[in-house]
């Protein structure tokens, strides 16, 4: 089967992904003049964390999340399995009891549990969850990755191509994960504008994702090794994908440096910042728009989901399922 792919994102890299090992042949159609630097998997933090997740998401996430850490495993060397730290600072330890309330499959964790998971943060919190079966991944890398593989594959990648999903021709199937992009054509997507910073600190050392609760902007630290650290993030609801505000940098900065001082040294390396696609719900979805099938809304869930998205669009197109937004009975 010859299929397009509009969109080289993480949704577009997943789908040709699962698609070439199903025997298609596989053309990219990107926009951008290069993988991941126009698109929203650039600036994602990369947390496989569905239990945490759990929080604030609908009970699929939670179940169809479990999934990524093993297919992200299969396909990229990224993978980080170390868990989960999250604590709140001592004023707002409701905002942990509350997040113990709304998750599952966590350790209640002591300042002797605490030293012994991150020697660095021993000292500065008495207790905290850990999920120890979660994980993260360098969502550069693994983009980069997934690219390398595909190209040796026989993918053929178009840069600089901004192309409607009608206008193609001589596929058989055309597939459309071009995220907020797609908007006219789907106007129930919104944009969550997310703003995140990547420093450098050789004062701290982290094995595993930290989350810092707040009440207002709760805060993440994701280790990138090489003392980086990316930093995030802020959901606010527009569609700007250009301009972050003093206001976030400032509240991310105070965040990092509430979980260590030493991060008052660090070094600013980047500010980022773009829209994530969302539906009403913030769940994604897998839908046939004619002869289009559109792969969209993934919130902040990119890839932690797009790995079932994938194969929920697969089974769509080679077993020709139909097609729920979240039924995992159809992805494995």
């Amino acid at each position: 089967m010859n299929i397009a792919i509009i969109g080289a994102g993480v949704a577009g890299l997943t789908c040709a992904t699962e698609f070439v090992a199903r025997g298609a042949k596989v053309t990219i159609y990107e926009k951008g003049p290069s993988i991941g630097e126009q698109a929203c998997s650039w600036w994602a933090g990369g947390m496989l964390a569905p239990w945490c997740e759990g929080e604030t998401a609908e009970s699929s996430v939670v179940k169809l999340g479990q999934h990524a850490k093993s297919w992200w495993k299969t396909h990229t060397a990224q993978v980080q399995e170390n868990g989960t730290l999250v604590f709140a600072l001592d004023r707002d330890l409701s905002e942990l009891r509350t997040f113990a309330k709304r998750t599952t499959d966590y350790q209640s964790v002591g300042a002797q549990e605490i030293a012994q998971l991150e020697p660095d943060l021993g000292e500065r919190f008495s207790q905290g969850l850990f999920f120890p079966e979660e994980a993260h991944i360098d969502p550069r890398k693994s983009i980069l990755s997934l690219f390398d593989q595909l190209v040796s594959a026989g993918v053929i990648f178009k840069f600089n191509c901004e192309v409607e999903p009608g206008t193609l021709s001589g596929f058989e199937c055309v597939v459309d994960c071009t995220g907020l992009a797609a908007q006219d054509a789907i106007p129930e997507l919104r944009g969550v504008k997310g703003e995140m910073l990547l420093l450098r600190s050789r004062d701290v050392t982290l094995q595993r994702s930290i989350r810092l609760l707040h009440p207002r902007i709760p805060l993440y630290v994701v280790p990138r090794g090489n003392g980086l650290f990316m930093v995030g993030a802020t959901m606010i609801e527009n569609t700007e994908r250009t301009r972050v505000s003093a206001r976030s940098v400032f509240e991310m900065l105070g965040s990092a440096f509430a979980l260590h001082p030493a991060f008052s040294e660090a070094e600013i390396v980047e500010i980022g910042v773009d829209a994530r696609p969302a539906y009403l719900n913030n769940l994604p979805k897998v839908n046939w728009r004619g002869k289009v099938l559109t792969v969209n809304g993934m919130y902040r869930h990119g890839f932690l989901l797009a790995p079932v998205m994938a194969r929920v669009a697969a089974n769509a197109i080679f077993e020709g399922y139909q097609i729920p937004e979240l039924m995992d009975e159809y992805c494995y």
